[in-house]
């Protein structure tokens, strides 16, 4: 008979984290429409609008950039994780209370001149480009442009009250950029053109098994399993999770994303030896002397 070290289940880094106590959140920032908080490395961005199922202006927007921008620049922050206050929503979209004719009315100058905004396609990019691993927590509602902003972060936790789907044609919109083109690709075109020609809803479940989320779990242990993923992630290499996220949005976002993988690799170069030969030999102004490099096959 043959013989095998391997018994039981898959070993699964997740398991020690979830036993351990919860963090102690520190919120920070002066914000408005979110809440900012850090604690272990993990940095927790949170819609603060449950009056309106989370829904985002053009003011929510700019608070989640910052927040965002926040995140990238701290040290200290290897993961971020974007949320909703409240368990019945993650985000339901654009408020479509204060929706112009050429976008959101905001509170700044350029809504008073009565123009609109669209820069929640401004939020998307800037987390797709976020060298740090960005985990959506859903719980509830992940409407229209929720449901786009669950799609642009690296991985999404859905609670199993959960809910999915769009409403651009019935509300006179739709995203022809990230929206359905990420969506197909990541569900497929026939169901992603299911999702937008019949604008239905859909359970965890089912989003789980399309793999439009990577795991459900009871609503009561959705934060207990994110901050275990996030715990996990902070255990691994920060410049190869940043080079891997670089790369899995290279194909994707065409140029600008072989922008990105190629500005991390100048970054690599530049903290290597050989790369700061060159500089070196330029500030003491000397011949570089490149020959004691290998030439790598």
């Amino acid at each position: 008979m043959a013989t095998t070290v391997i018994q039981g289940p898959p070993d699964d880094p997740l398991e020690e984290f979830r036993s351990q106590a919860l963090p102690a959140w520190e919120r920070r920032g002066d914000y408005g429409d979110i809440i900012y908080e850090v604690a272990e490395g993990i940095a927790r961005i949170t819609i603060n609008r449950p009056e309106v199922r989370n829904a985002f202006r053009p003011q929510t927007l700019f608070e989640l950039s910052r927040a965002f921008e926040q995140a990238r620049d701290d040290l200290t922050v290897g993961v971020v994780v974007l949320t909703g206050a409240g368990y019945d929503a993650f985000c339901s979209g654009g408020d479509q209370r204060i929706r112009g004719d050429d976008g959101y009315i905001g509170d700044d100058d350029v809504a008073h001149s009565g123009v609109g905004r669209l820069n929640v396609l401004d939020l998307q990019i800037q987390i797709r480009r976020l060298p740090k691993p960005v985990i959506a927590q859903v719980a509830g509602y992940a409407i229209g442009g929720g449901h786009i902003l669950h799609l642009v972060c690296d991985l999404s936790l859905a609670a199993d009250n959960a809910r999915f789907g769009q409403t651009g044609p019935r509300v006179g919109s739709f995203d022809g950029g990230y929206g359905s083109s990420l969506l197909a690709r990541t569900i497929g075109v026939k169901r992603a053109k299911e999702v937008w020609f019949l604008c239905r809803q859909y359970d965890a479940a089912q989003a789980l098994e399309w793999g439009l989320v990577n795991t459900v779990v009871p609503l009561d242990d959705l934060e207990r399993e994110t901050v275990a993923w996030c715990r996990q992630i902070l255990t691994l290499s920060p410049i190869a999770l940043r080079m891997l996220k670089a790369g899995f949005n290279a194909a994707e976002d065409g140029l600008a994303g072989v922008q990105q993988l190629a500005g991390d690799a100048t970054m690599l170069f530049y903290m290597s030896e050989e790369g700061q030969e060159g500089r070196n030999a330029y500030v003491e102004r000397r011949k570089p002397d490149f020959s004691k490099f290998p030439k790598r096959p």
